[in-house]
């Protein structure tokens, strides 16, 4: 088939959470038939690779319910309503670690679950980093460390590390730091 886009004929918000809505909408296929796809709606998140003066980075710990498990993670969060999604990097690095970021430079825009959701995560790369006090939100709970770049990939190598923004971001940092890849 030449043409693989598939059009929105009607649906519904079949669920509206706190966090997550989820939307059902019956569709036109490429053939002209009908089905229906359901996936959750999200305004979109922020994750910040935040790079250290002397080369080591920023994670934290955080207990993800879902999943019953402690995640290595670097620092990310929501993007609130209308929010910049910069200035909501900024906002979630001083919340969760403390720190503020003297040179942010953003990195790249992925979508993490394409087949039911319409969230992105945008990356920015935090430099300059100053130390400050954490301002965790209401029932948020999580432990900052540092690693080395090197650390990060064997982690990822050896299934520590298997939160995907986590792992792309790792790549990132790696490919920047060996002059591979520039950012604009």
């Amino acid at each position: 088939m030449d043409n693989l886009t598939e059009t929105r004929i009607d649906g519904e918000l079949v669920y509206d959470g706190h966090f997550l809505k989820i939307q059902r909408d019956t569709i036109s296929l490429p053939d002209g038939s009908r089905t229906a796809r359901e996936y959750v709606l999200h305004p979109g998140a922020v994750v910040i690779l935040p790079l250290l003066d002397d080369g080591t980075v920023l994670m934290e710990r955080q207990y993800r319910y879902p999943l019953h498990q402690t995640f290595i993670e670097f620092p990310a969060g929501k993007i609130d309503n209308g929010e910049d999604p910069l200035l909501a990097a900024k906002r979630e690095l001083e919340e969760e670690t403390g720190y503020v970021g003297g040179e942010w430079q953003f990195v790249t825009r992925i979508h993490n679950a394409i087949a039911y959701s319409d969230e992105h995560l945008d990356l920015y790369l935090a430099r300059g980093l100053k130390a400050g006090v954490q301002k965790l939100d209401d029932g948020e709970f999580l432990e900052i460390f540092t690693a080395t770049i090197d650390e990060l990939l064997q982690w990822v190598r050896e299934g520590k590390i298997s939160d995907v923004k986590t792992i792309i971001g790792t790549f990132w940092l790696d490919k920047l730091r060996a002059g591979d890849w520039k950012l604009d």
